[in-house]
C-alpha cells in the first residue's frame, strides 16, 4: 500500500496561502485538512485562484474546530512550530502521517504544543526572522516526508526539449 500524507491547517487566515498550500497537496497526493474556523469562506476567489486548475485533484476534508478532527482523526502528528526544540528534519516520518500548521499570525495553539513537545518540529532560521510564509513552510515538510519516502507516486524525472540555436 501505498504511504498517506496528510497535512492539516488550523484556522487558516490568508485564501492565497491555503490555495498555494491545496495545490502542494494536489501536486503530491496528500490528503489536505482544513481546520475551522477560518478567515475567509472556502468558496473564496483568492483561494481557488491560487489553487488554479488542480482542486479536482486534491483529497479535502473540512472540520469545524480541533475538538471536532480528534474525535474523528488518529495517527501520527507532528506539529510545525517556530518554538519546537527539535528540527523537522530530525524525525523519521511514518506512514499516514499529520503534518500541523497553524494560522498565519499566531500559529498552533499553545496547550497542543506544551502536550505535544516531542512532536514538535522547526524549520531552522536566523533569530531574528519571525517565521516563513506558511505556505512555504508546508511546502518544504511535505517534500522532506516525500524524500524520506522516496517520492511515492510521483514522476521522478523530466524531459528537456531539443532546441536548435
Amino acid at each position: 500500500m501505498e504511504p498517506t500524507l496528510n497535512i492539516v491547517l488550523v484556522e487558516p487566515e490568508i485564501p492565497q496561502n491555503t490555495g498555494n498550500i491545496a495545490r502542494t497537496c494536489a501536486a503530491t497526493g496528500a490528503r489536505l485538512h482544513l481546520v475551522g474556523p477560518m478567515g475567509f469562506k472556502i468558496d473564496d476567489s483568492k483561494l481557488k485562484r491560487a489553487g488554479l486548475d488542480y482542486w479536482h485533484l486534491l483529497d479535502i476534508t473540512y472540520y469545524s474546530n480541533l475538538e471536532e478532527f480528534f474525535q474523528k482523526v488518529k495517527g501520527e502528528f507532528f506539529y510545525f512550530t517556530t518554538k519546537a526544540l527539535h528540527r523537522y528534519t530530525d524525525i523519521k516520518y511514518p506512514n499516514n502521517c499529520y503534518l500541523f500548521f497553524g494560522k498565519e499570525t499566531a500559529g498552533l495553539p499553545e496547550e497542543l504544543l506544551v502536550k505535544n513537545p516531542d512532536r514538535c518540529v522547526r524549520l531552522p532560521m536566523i533569530s531574528d526572522a519571525r517565521s516563513l510564509n506558511l505556505s512555504n513552510t508546508v511546502a518544504v515538510g511535505v517534500y522532506e516526508v516525500l524524500r524520506q519516502w522516496d517520492f511515492p507516486r510521483l514522476q521522478n524525472y523530466g524531459q528537456l526539449h531539443k532546441y536548435h540555436w
